[in-house]
C-alpha cells in the first residue's frame, strides 16, 4: 500500500517525531506551552528528560522495590483509575485492603483475644504519623484523668538518634518535642539501658525501629519492652507502650528470623507500621499501621465520611489515591504466600551476607553492619595513612558504571565518622552482585592509583543521596 499526502489517518506516523515542530524550539519548562502536542510528541519529550536519570535497579540507596512480576504489574495499571479511599464505590477493593490488614495483623501475631485495627497508607511516613497522633491523643487522656497540667510542658517521644525523618516531621508538625537517646560506637540502635532517662509523664510514648536507615541495625524490643513493663509497674495512672516503627522490618524479619520476638507477641508494643512498597515488594507507595486493639486508636482519630456514596470511617492524613498498590501488595500476597516470601527474603539475605564477605576481602574497609538482620550493608574506610581518597571519592566512581551507593555520615553524637551503604533488595540478585564487586574492586584499584582525587578533604558531607525529605523547587 502507498501512502500520500491526502492520507490524513497514517500522516502523524509517517512524520518522524525527532523532525516534529516540537523539536525545532526548546518548549517552556517553567509554564504551560501555548499549544498541545500530539501524545507521540509529548511521550517522546518526557523520555528524552529521563534519559540521563540512572537506572532504579542499579540504585543501592533506596529501600523501595524496583521490581514487580509482569502480571502484577497489569493488574495494577487496570486499577489505577479506582480512588481507594471511595469504599462505598468500590467495595471489592475496600475487601482487599480488609484481607491485607488481617493477613498483615496475623504475621506480627496480633493477640487472638484482643480487637486489632489497622488501614492502608501512602507509605511508613504516614503510618508513623497515625501511630504518634495515636499515641498522643491516647496519652492526653491518661493525662487528664490523671490529674496532669497539661499546658506545663509539652508531650514528648522518645526515641533513638537513628529515627527516620517522618519522626522529626511528626514532632514538628504535631508540637511534640523528641527526646533522642544519643547513639555511640556501643550502642549502634536504641540504648535501652539508658531509654528511661529520656522518659517522663509527658512522654506519649517510645518509638523502637526495626531497621534503623542509617546502619539497618534492629532496636532491641524485647529487652525494651522488660524496661517499659517495669516502669509501668511503678507508674500505672500514666503509663507508656511502644510503636514500632517496622518500615523495613516488618515484612523482612517473620520470614528471615521467626523466632525473634519484637512485634505483638511483646505486652507493650500497641502499634506498628511498615512499607509494602519496601520489603513487602509492592511500588512506591503503600505502607500499612495496625494497632493490637481498637482501645489504642482514640476515636476522634477516625473520621465518617457521607459524601462518598456511603457513610464509612477513615482513618488516614493523606485522602484520595489509587487503589493499584493495594492490590498489587493483595496480589504479592496470594502470589507468593509464606514460602514464596521466605525463599524471596531467604534469597537476599544470602545476596547481602555474599557482598559482606567480598567487602571484607577487599581489604579497604571496616565493617558496621554485614547484613545479618536486615540485608543492608554498611561500611567505613579502615584506617591507612597514605590513603588520598574518601568514600565519597568512591560513589563517584561507582556512578560511572550507574550504581548508586550513597555516602553520608553518622546521625548526632557520630557525625565525624562517615559511612557508605547498600540495601539489598529483591531485584539485586547474585549475578548483579558479582557485577558491583567487579566494579567497585576495579573502582578501588583506580582510586589508589589515582594522581588527583576530587573529595581530599574526608570531612562529612551533606549532599548526594538524601532520602525521605521534602524537595523545595527553585520558582522560576
Amino acid at each position: 500500500m502507498l501512502y500520500g499526502k491526502h492520507n490524513h489517518e497514517a500522516e502523524e506516523y509517517l512524520e518522524p517525531v525527532f523532525g516534529a515542530p516540537s523539536e525545532q524550539h526548546d518548549l517552556p519548562k517553567y509554564r504551560l506551552p501555548k499549544h498541545s502536542l500530539s501524545p507521540r510528541e509529548a511521550d517522546r519529550l518526557v523520555r528524552d528528560e529521563l534519559l540521563d536519570e540512572g537506572n532504579s535497579r542499579l540504585n543501592l540507596a533506596t529501600f523501595c522495590q524496583t521490581y514487580m512480576e509482569p502480571e502484577a504489574v497489569e493488574l495494577m495499571k487496570d486499577t489505577l483509575a479506582k480512588n481507594a479511599i471511595d469504599k462505598s464505590e468500590y467495595p471489592r477493593t475496600a475487601e482487599i485492603e480488609n484481607r491485607c490488614v488481617n493477613i498483615i495483623a496475623n504475621l506480627w501475631h496480633a493477640p487472638d483475644d484482643e480487637h486489632f485495627t489497622g488501614t492502608s497508607t501512602i507509605g511508613s511516613s504516614e503510618a508513623c504519623m497515625l501511630g504518634g497522633l495515636a499515641m498522643k491523643f491516647a496519652w492526653r487522656k491518661r493525662a487528664q484523668a490523671a490529674g496532669l497540667d497539661l499546658n506545663a510542658h509539652r508531650p514528648n517521644l522518645v526515641i533513638s538518634a537513628g529515627y527516620q525523618a517522618c519522626w522529626e516531621k511528626f514532632c514538628v508538625y504535631w508540637d511534640v518535642d523528641m527526646h533522642m537517646v544519643p547513639m555511640d560506637e556501643q550502642h549502634m540502635a536504641l540504648d535501652v539501658d539508658h531509654v528511661l532517662n529520656y522518659v517522663d509523664e509527658y512522654t506519649i510514648g517510645i518509638v523502637g525501629i526495626m531497621g534503623i536507615t542509617y546502619t539497618g541495625q534492629y532496636d532491641d524490643l524485647a529487652a525494651l519492652d522488660k524496661v517499659v513493663t517495669h516502669y509501668n509497674r511503678q507508674h500505672s495512672k500514666l503509663p507508656v507502650y511502644i510503636h514500632v516503627d517496622a518500615a523495613s522490618g516488618g515484612f523482612y524479619t517473620p520470614f528471615i528470623e521467626p523466632q525473634l520476638i519484637w512485634d505483638f507477641r511483646l505486652a507493650n508494643v500497641v502499634s506498628i507500621n511498615a512499607s509494602g512498597h519496601k520489603y513487602g515488594l509492592v511500588y512506591p507507595g503503600v505502607g500499612w499501621v495496625v494497632w493490637r486493639d481498637r482501645q489504642f486508636l482514640p476515636p476522634e482519630l477516625v473520621f465518617k465520611v457521607s459524601y462518598l456514596g456511603g457513610e464509612l470511617p477513615t482513618m488516614a492524613i493523606n485522602f484520595s489515591h489509587s487503589a493499584a498498590q493495594l492490590i498489587g501488595q493483595y496480589y504479592n500476597f496470594i502470589r507468593f504466600g509464606m514460602d514464596g516470601y521466605r525463599e524471596i527474603q531467604t534469597k537476599t539475605h544470602d545476596v547481602a551476607r555474599y557482598l559482606a564477605a567480598a567487602l571484607d576481602k577487599v581489604g579497604e574497609f571496616k565493617m558496621i553492619n554485614n547484613g545479618h538482620q536486615l540485608p543492608l550493608i554498611c561500611y567505613q574506610l579502615a584506617p591507612r595513612e597514605d590513603r588520598e581518597w574518601t568514600l565519597y571519592d568512591l560513589s563517584d566512581r561507582l556512578l560511572m558504571n550507574g550504581w548508586q551507593v550513597p555516602t553520608y555520615p553518622l546521625p548526632a553524637n557520630l557525625e565525624q565518622q562517615v559511612i557508605q551503604r547498600i540495601v539489598v533488595r529483591a531485584d539485586f540478585g547474585m549475578n548483579m552482585a558479582h557485577d558491583f564487586m567487579d566494579d567497585l574492586t576495579k573502582a578501588v584499584h583506580d582510586l589508589n592509583q589515582a594522581h588527583i582525587v576530587y573529595h581530599h578533604d574526608a570531612a562529612p558531607k551533606k549532599y548526594g543521596f538524601t532520602h525521605w525529605i521534602i524537595t523545595l523547587f527553585w520558582i522560576k
